[in-house]
């Protein structure tokens, strides 16, 4: 075992010691940039003329409506 001394000691004390090195964030994203064509407003509807997406969002609407009454 390695013994320490006194100066990395007292360093360590007033600086703390990190264990692991935090990674670089990076820049922050557009929070209302859509990325996709499907994550648009028409294609999640189906209002592009898809069928597949007509179904998939009725399907969402009736599971959003589902046990509304109580």
């Amino acid at each position: 075992m390695r013994k320490a001394s006194t100066e990395e000691i007292s360093r360590a004390m007033t600086g703390g010691i990190v264990f692991k090195g935090s990674k670089l964030k990076a820049p922050a994203q557009q929070a209302g940039k859509v990325k996709t064509k499907a994550k648009k407003k028409a294609y999640i509807t189906g209002a592009h003329g898809s069928g597949a997406a007509k179904k998939k969002a009725d399907i969402r609407t009736r599971r959003a409506n589902r046990h509304k009454n109580k």
